[in-house]
């Protein structure tokens, strides 16, 4: 359950209306989803927000399918639920198969294993892995 209620468009100031429209316009979408609803109330972190990912979810080096997919994975590491649904919906649109999106939690449970693994043992980093070892 929300900690604050979530705007409708009626209730939105000009700033986060403006906001809104942007999220509409680069989605190419009348939608907007809950996290932008609940973030309205404060305009500023609303317009701060909404600029990091319109940046770097944008098209670039990587496709916009493998982009859905690693915020997918951070969202199970960080166990947002929020953000697993939305990006798994968004990785689907974008292509994403159910055999990929297998692969996609056989990878993000083998390394949460052995991240942990390698955590509890203290396993030193292999200088052939350092990013200075070729200099």
């Amino acid at each position: 359950m929300a900690t604050v209620k979530l705007l409708s468009d009626d209730e939105l100031s000009l700033e986060a209306r403006a906001v809104f429209d942007d999220i509409r316009k680069v989605r190419k979408s009348d939608f907007v989803n809950n996290f932008w609803r609940a973030l309205a109330h404060d305009p500023k972190t609303l317009r701060r927000t909404w600029e990091s990912p319109k940046e770097v979810m944008a098209p670039g080096a990587l496709d916009p399918k493998v982009k859905e997919m690693l915020y997918v994975a951070v969202s199970i590491a960080h166990g947002c639920s929020y953000c697993i649904h939305s990006h798994t919906a968004a990785a689907r649109a974008k292509g994403m198969t159910e055999a990929e999106y297998g692969e996609l939690l056989a990878i993000v449970g083998m390394a949460s294993e052995t991240n942990r693994l390698v955590t509890a043992l203290g396993v030193p980093v292999d200088q052939a892995f350092l990013a200075d070892a070729a200099d």
